[in-house]
């Protein structure tokens, strides 16, 4: 099967496409790794270093929604109809995969089947699961520093499921661990006031 970085490329931009583009036509890719590469899809504009208004948080149901049949060992995924005919402008969608190749490439520069039980194994797949369903609650909020870093961690966590590259995974799951981390924080200074971590990381650089 050819990478993701090529199925994207040749999808989005070598093929004649509609004006707009649902998730239930994206699905056409996914072939028989459809839990990792949707969850990718999916993270990836969240993931990307510039602002994605209004997307985090339906894409972060769609999420949870996958990460909920990943725990309870789902051979395929259902969405339901409304998320998969929830589109996107095909200009978008192709402005996030230009952002979001470089990077993809990266990861498959370095991916490669190790670690498979992780990815494959019923607890592996539980934990990887729960770590994402976490995540994906973090998207949701609507506060501005708990969406980018949680979507990197079902970003790559799910780049590892993909290529059954349980050291990618786990690699992702730091990062989840470090985007529950910095939400937890933000959350904490909204409520209770003080810092947030991302306040004191603006403090440092500024410094």
């Amino acid at each position: 099967m050819a990478k993701l970085s090529v199925e994207l490329n040749r999808y989005f931009f070598e093929e004649e496409r509609n004006e707009k583009v649902t998730l239930a036509e994206i699905l056409t890719l996914a072939g028989e790794r459809i839990f990792g590469f949707l969850l990718v899809i999916l993270a990836l504009p969240s993931a990307l270093p510039l602002p994605a208004p209004g997307y985090s948080t339906p894409f972060g149901i769609a999420i949870f929604f996958l990460a909920v049949q990943l725990i309870i060992g789902r051979d395929y995924p259902w969405l339901p109809v409304k998320i998969l005919k929830g589109s996107m402008k095909l200009e978008t969608v192709q402005k996030f995969v230009n952002m979001g190749t470089p990077w993809i490439q990266r990861i498959e520069n370095i991916t490669k089947p190790r670690l498979t039980y992780i990815c494959n194994s019923p607890p592996g797949r539980v934990m990887l699961g729960i770590a994402i369903a976490l995540m994906a609650i973090s998207m949701m909020i609507p506060i501005p520093g708990t969406n980018t870093l949680p979507a990197m961690g079902i970003f790559v966590t799910s780049f590892g499921l993909i290529e059954d590259d349980g050291a990618i995974s786990l690699f992702g799951l730091i990062l989840c661990a470090l985007g529950a981390a910095l939400s937890t924080s933000i959350l904490i200074a909204v409520v209770w006031g003080g810092s947030s971590l991302l306040d004191v990381i603006k403090e440092q650089l500024g410094r």
